[in-house]
């Protein structure tokens, strides 16, 4: 047998020879997800926005439905799926793109419109994803500050360059819950160049009560540089991991050119059709998020915590100081509710995230942080 030998460049032998990543690689910040509770413990996890009432159990019943079948490949185009899609919200099936989590379809798209020499604008509190898609392209992103904790839009027009060209807008927001009013987001389109390309996320749009709110099909339809994008995680299928997206026959060509040939899993496939199709439990979850969202914000808004009004299935209470935020999540944490801070992935050191619980996970922290307020 004859072994092959590496030979090293020059003769020399170092154990510093090994594949480089992509310039600006190892200078983005990985994200940070919310912490949840030991393994096995009883801890009550209200740090990741997941649904307080499961998933919908026409959903569970189809991804059972599959577990004899997991040798099978998905059908490519998650076309049952877009069917239900199309079904429930009147929108043509072959303008939706589905993925593995509505995170998949982001980096499709930042993969699609951004490379070097571009950047890519986004709000000072939004979705901490975006900084990384988009520096992953090789573009730089540019972040506007906020005005209350909400999307400044003269502010985003105003950080337009001419090498823009995506524009991220969280709508509600993450972590704060504020929205923009489809009128504010037309305005904020209507300043754009029609080549820039204007992503519209609304993770939470099932949880959205305003009257002024938009999920923005009717845009994305009027104009040639919108997608707007979905997901199924906030309202039970987090596991499951399926996202969705509305653009231009034009743009979904696009981005089917370089999705992954079988993204969508069958099991999620088949569940997040179920649950499109369930407009009872999506409703009784946006019910049930509206009462406990009000209440917890009522409960909790004092001189010394501030709520920020929120349209999301979550809270970002604000406290005097990162000291006070602390002592918060600590002494929440120690009553087994695991809550989100966001000092460290978004820079609001006296902000915890709270996402809407059970009643009875609400009851617990209203009292937990109402007496913390008394003692200090």
């Amino acid at each position: 047998m004859v072994r092959a030998v590496f030979q090293p460049r020059n003769g020399i032998m170092s154990d510093d020879i090994r594949p480089t990543p992509q310039p600006g690689i190892l200078d983005i910040t990985a994200y940070l997800p919310g912490k949840a509770g030991a393994a096995g413990s009883k801890a009550i996890k209200l740090s990741a926005n997941e649904s307080p009432l499961g998933a919908s159990p026409k959903a569970i019943e189809a991804f059972k439905s599959v577990a004899d079948h997991l040798e099978i490949y998905p059908e490519g185009s998650s076309r049952l799926l877009r069917v239900a899609l199309g079904e429930v919200h009147g929108i043509d099936p072959g303008t939706i793109v589905c993925g593995n989590g509505s995170d998949d379809l982001l980096h499709l798209l930042a993969q699609c419109y951004l490379g070097i020499g571009d950047d890519a604008v986004m709000s000072q509190y939004a979705f901490s994803v975006y900084p990384i898609i988009t520096k992953a392209t090789g573009a730089d992103i540019i972040i506007v500050d906020e005005v209350d904790y909400t999307a400044h839009v003269d502010g985003l027009l105003a950080a337009v360059t001419p090498r823009t060209k995506v524009v991220w807008l969280a709508n509600p927001n993450n972590p704060t819950g504020t929205y923009l009013s489809d009128a504010e987001v037309r305005r904020l389109h209507a300043g754009l160049r029609p080549d820039i390309l204007l992503v519209i996320d609304n993770a939470y749009a099932e949880y959205v009560t305003a009257e002024d709110f938009s999920i923005g099909l009717d845009l994305v339809r009027e104009a040639a540089n919108v997608v707007m994008v979905r997901t199924f995680s906030k309202m039970g299928l987090a596991a499951a991991r399926i996202g969705w997206m509305v653009g231009t026959p034009e743009l979904v060509d696009v981005i089917n050119r370089i999705r992954g040939p079988f993204n969508v899993n069958l099991p999620g496939q088949l569940a997040a059709a179920a649950a499109t199709r369930d407009v009872d439990f999506t409703a009784r979850l946006r019910e049930h998020n509206a009462h406990w969202r009000d209440w917890l914000t009522q409960e909790l808004t004092s001189n010394h915590m501030y709520v920020v009004p929120s349209q999301g299935n979550f809270v970002l209470v604000l406290f005097p100081d990162a000291d006070h935020a602390a002592m918060a999540f600590n002494a929440l944490a120690e009553r087994g509710l695991i809550v989100r801070e966001v000092g460290v992935s978004y820079g609001i050191h006296h902000g915890l995230r709270i996402s809407i619980g059970s009643e009875q996970a609400m009851i617990g922290v209203a009292g937990i942080l109402k007496a913390l307020v008394k003692i200090s």
